[in-house]
């Protein structure tokens, strides 16, 4: 199946395939972001503390965590498809439930749960395109598929920005609800099961046929015979990933994107309030953060095709390098707001860039039986980073220290993640 994925181009199938996908992470992305866009109404109307507003933020990322956490193994034991459907109809509920909530208290429960399917998707996501499609630019496609977080998450932006002020703040919520919830009915009408995930489960030839069929029906007779793997010594998903085979490179794997959704996070959330802290205008912080932003985009296609072109390792290792002199530069120059968000662009380039294309690195590194758990494990421990991140952005602002300490600090973070990769690489 593999060899014959690889002998082929993008067909129909696998481009709708890759559609669907795109959309699921967008609704993802859109959904994380929702809490971000009502924040100021809902303090306004509600009279809410800063730190409920807070708590409820990251009661979705503790559930972005666990989802990932249990969802990988569930996936695969019982296969990618029901495991994505039910995530995104898991997440289009409890955002409905948001909506309707009556205190703080109820919110910061219905984000867990929403937070619980949110961090099931994206890594499965991530797994299915991977089986799916050509070894030779798997990575850059699922780059493609990612750079819909971006892309929900600012066309969330754009309709919040006019439901809050004409409907109110509930509007937002609904809106990011009813959405996954109206995708459940395509995806249960088109979405497939990883053909190699069936057959590694030894399912009945004719459920893989009817696969292979739409995608390649003059290489499908009606009599085909398809070679299963030769059956194994069973072991569990979880106990494979921490196997003595791929132990090392799952630990250097949780903690390079522990530390690059840390600093994607920490700098995403903090520079507006450390470029006020340097006296610069908030329409200068604004742009200057937006330009962090649109540079995570092409830095996320710039990362799947260099994967795709040389060693995956060395590449993002390469990248999140770079990343670190940027962030030093950017502490060390001047305080104009032109130059500072040309070497934004270049920081969100390469963290938001090199983040994506470690979700194509997960799901290359995996067997089959335990790719699901693999890449969603990397994705709930390295949540645990973006939730560190905001504990400690508010202790750095707390203490004082300078836009220049703070970016000199965190070329660090960025160094190690490169450096974890390339120990990645020499261990095989």
């Amino acid at each position: 199946m593999r060899q014959l994925i690889n002998q082929h181009g993008l067909n129909a199938f696998q481009r709708r395939l890759i559609t669907l996908s795109f959309i699921i992470v967008a609704m993802d992305g859109m959904d994380i972001a929702l809490m971000g866009f009502i924040a100021p109404a809902l303090r306004s109307a509600w009279q809410i503390t800063s730190h409920q507003l807070g708590l409820a933020i990251g009661a979705a990322l503790v559930g972005l965590a666990l989802g990932a956490m249990f969802a990988g193994p569930l996936a695969d034991r019982y296969g990618r498809r029901w495991i994505i459907i039910g995530s995104v109809f898991f997440f289009g509920l409890w955002t409905l439930a948001t909506a309707m909530a009556q205190n703080i208290g109820q919110i910061m429960l219905f984000r867990l749960l929403t937070g619980l399917g949110l961090g099931a998707a994206m890594p499965n996501v991530a797994t299915l395109i991977s089986e799916y499609v050509p070894e030779r630019r798997r990575a850059f496609l699922i780059t493609v598929v990612f750079c819909g977080f971006t892309f929900g998450a600012a066309s969330g932006g754009v309709a919040a920005s006019w439901l809050i002020p004409n409907f109110g703040w509930h509007t937002v919520l609904l809106m990011g609800g009813i959405l996954p919830l109206l995708l459940v009915p395509l995806l249960l009408c088109c979405l497939p099961e990883s053909v190699r995930f069936l057959l590694a489960r030894q399912a009945p030839a004719a459920r893989i046929r009817a696969i292979v069929a739409k995608m390649w029906p003059e290489a499908m007779p009606g009599d085909g015979r398809f070679l299963y793997p030769a059956a194994a010594p069973e072991a569990s998903a979880v106990g494979t990933v921490l196997s003595g085979r791929y132990r090392f490179g799952s630990l250097m794997l949780w903690g390079g994107y522990f530390m690059g959704l840390f600093l994607v996070y920490l700098i995403g959330s903090w520079m507006p309030a450390l470029i006020g802290d340097l006296g610069l205008s908030v329409t200068a912080a604004a742009l200057i953060t937006a330009m962090y932003q649109a540079g995570g985009t092409l830095g996320s296609l710039f990362a799947g095709w260099l994967m795709d072109r040389i060693n995956a390792n060395l590449a993002l290792a390469a990248i999140y390098a770079a990343g670190a002199l940027a962030t030093l530069l950017l502490g060390s120059v001047p305080a104009q707001p032109q130059l500072m968000a040309g070497i934004a662009f270049c920081c969100g380039f390469c963290f938001n860039g090199a983040n994506t294309g470690m979700n194509a690195l997960a799901a290359s590194y995996y067997p089959v039986q335990a790719r699901a758990t693999g890449a969603s494990w990397m994705h709930g421990i390295g949540r645990l980073g973006a939730i560190l991140s905001a504990a400690v952005g508010a202790e750095m602002l707390t203490l004082g220290w300078s836009f220049s300490q703070i970016f000199m600090l965190l070329a660090l973070p960025a160094l190690l993640t490169s450096l974890m990769l390339l120990a990645k690489q020499r261990r095989g």
